[in-house]
């Protein structure tokens, strides 16, 4: 008894500090045109409740399930472009769980054989991938609850990580790039406000001692908490940060974490207990019987190579050949990738041999255009191109650049045009600009005995007053270097 009060004393000795690990399960439902085991419409727009339906779906005595094989190659794409390992057999389970949604009384799920094992995305590690159907939705009129069956049966993707996040940050941050992977890879819509995509995060949070690196032996693991219904990335965030904080206090405390699922209550901006958390035997299951074993290898539209070939264009690899062709800055390379619709834009007017004309181009669109995307749809790229090489040769200064853009915004003319008409193009010609520079250099003696005396900043001065005097038309480094020659 003695011994075991020492030893316990001894480990708190060390500096000791809560920390959280955070899993992740996404639900994804797939861009198929049906259902995942029925001919039934997959139509996540429809208003009308329970026109897509049939007995298959619905679970009907005496009906028989058929494989969706798109819905199938959707999920083996997913696993090629994370790295995972696509399986070579696979079946189907039951999910046995009773829920008003949940017309058969199970769910047609995958346990023990997977469509795809491992991977990784963003730094995260994926511990499977696999493929099951949706439920139907539920809603609470008063005292009453209607449940709509069209989303029950859609094919839906779920894809698990291992518990290797920290924070509620690294968890958005994965959320986001794997939404717009499905986006990318066309395999979802993905859409978190319709109910597309879904994440339920596992939260636990254990004291970690300081002498001990993560994973040594000694460091221990707290107990699991599901927390579900969130609908949001800004949901997801707060719901961890409020499940991390009432864990710590709940072990500061000298309590008991309990394995349990917990809801998010936007309103209340906390989580809440639902029931206690199921463990895979709580859902018995088994192979489904009506549905028959997987040999992938055997099916030709599985084929990885096939799959390969069909696989569309990944964000990170968008990322690599938008630095390798373009040479712009990460942070616009991220923009672009964040909306597809400017950077297919950007593409058509860009050039791998310019790289300048590449970076200034981008920083007119992302500073100037697309915040205006009106006016910006309303002008051809063509134009926007020649405008920015106007720019780019000195021609148009910053400030005229924007009155051009303006003024190109549902017109015929030309940038040319524009700047001829408003008189926007650019004075180079030293013998005009001389006579400016050396009445300015008259006006201010007080400005050019600081410039003389070493104080070169004022040099900014006198290139302004030189452009108010040319009412802009002056080229600012024409200028400047007129003033350095005449004042040497």
């Amino acid at each position: 008894m003695l011994c075991k009060i020492k030893e316990i004393s001894l480990y708190f000795l060390y500096d000791m500090e809560y920390k959280p690990t955070i899993g992740l399960e996404v639900h994804a439902e797939l861009k198929t045109l049906t259902k995942m085991f029925c001919a039934c419409k997959n139509d996540s727009d429809e208003t009308r409740p329970n026109v897509n339906i049939c007995p298959v779906c619905m679970g009907h005595p005496g009906t028989l399930p058929v494989i969706n094989k798109e819905a199938v190659c959707l999920v083996l794409k997913v696993g090629l472009a994370v790295g995972g390992k696509l399986a070579d057999f696979s079946e189907f389970d039951r999910k046995n769980y009773f829920y008003p949604d949940i017309p058969k009384g199970y769910q047609i799920s995958q346990y023990k054989y997977p469509l795809v094992s491992g991977g990784e995305l963003a730094g995260v590690a994926i511990t499977r991938v696999h493929l099951e159907e949706d439920t139907g939705t539920s809603s609470h009129v008063g005292e009453h609850s209607l449940v709509n069956f069209n989303r029950a049966g859609v094919p839906l993707m779920e894809l698990v990580t291992e518990p290797v996040m920290h924070s509620a940050e690294e968890v958005v941050q994965f959320g986001k790039e794997l939404q717009m992977l499905l986006q990318y890879l066309e395999v979802a819509e993905a859409n978190m406000e319709k109910g597309e995509i879904r994440l339920e995060a596992n939260i636990s949070v254990a004291p970690q001692r300081s002498d001990l690196k993560e994973g040594s032996k000694g460091q221990t693991f707290g107990t699991k908490v599901e927390v579900k219904n969130l609908n949001s990335f800004r949901a997801v965030e707060r719901a961890i940060e409020y499940e991390v904080k009432r864990q710590t206090e709940v072990l500061e405390s000298g309590g008991k974490v309990d394995q349990e699922t917990r809801g998010w209550d936007e309103g209340k901006q906390s989580t809440f207990s639902q029931r206690s958390k199921e463990d895979s035997h709580d859902y018995r299951y088994f192979p489904d019987p009506d549905l028959p074993k997987l040999n992938l290898k055997e099916v030709p539209d599985f084929d990885e190579e096939v799959l390969r070939r069909e696989l569309k264009e990944t964000p990170n690899q968008k990322r690599e050949r938008f630095k390798k062709d373009y040479g712009i800055k990460e942070s616009d390379i991220e923009f672009y990738i964040n909306n597809k619709k400017f950077a297919d834009s950007y593409e058509r007017m860009a050039t791998k041999e310019d790289l300048r004309f590449n970076q200034a181009l981008s920083n007119w669109l992302i500073s100037e255009l697309s915040s205006k995307e009106k006016i910006y749809s309303s002008i051809s790229e063509v134009s926007i191109a020649q405008t920015i090489k106007m720019y780019l040769t000195g021609s148009l200064s910053s400030a005229a650049v924007k009155v051009v853009l303006g003024d190109l915004a549902g017109s015929n003319k030309t940038p040319e045009e524009i700047a001829t008409e408003k008189e926007l193009f650019q004075k180079s010609d030293k013998a005009t600009l001389g006579a400016l520079v050396a009445k300015i250099v008259q006006d201010h003696p007080d400005v050019v005995g600081e410039y003389k005396a070493g104080k070169v900043s004022v040099l900014q001065f006198l290139v302004g007053q030189g452009m108010k005097a040319s009412k802009g038309s002056a080229n600012p480094a024409t200028l400047a270097e007129l003033f350095k020659q005449k004042l040497s």
